[in-house]
């Protein structure tokens, strides 16, 4: 998949993996939005994600925000 596409795409992964954890009632669920984009989801990716955070985060669930503080950020 090319980074534009990864771009493009970013926010809606992002909310999706949110709109899961968010229907997990037995976890805290930022910490499993963060789990899970630090396991599965390359540096760059995450970069794009930052990128988008830093940007004010619109597009992305809130719960991805609340998750961030605990997301792994690329060393660049």
């Amino acid at each position: 998949m090319s980074e534009h596409t990864y771009h493009s795409r970013i926010p809606m992964m992002a909310s999706q993996i949110a709109t899961f954890f968010s229907s997990q009632t037995q976890i805290d669920q930022a910490a499993g939005v963060a789990k899970h984009i630090n396991m599965f989801w390359e540096p760059r990716m995450r970069t794009q994600l930052f990128n988008l955070i830093d940007a004010g985060g619109e597009g992305l669930h809130p719960l991805v925000l609340e998750a961030a503080p605990l997301i792994k950020r690329p060393v660049s």
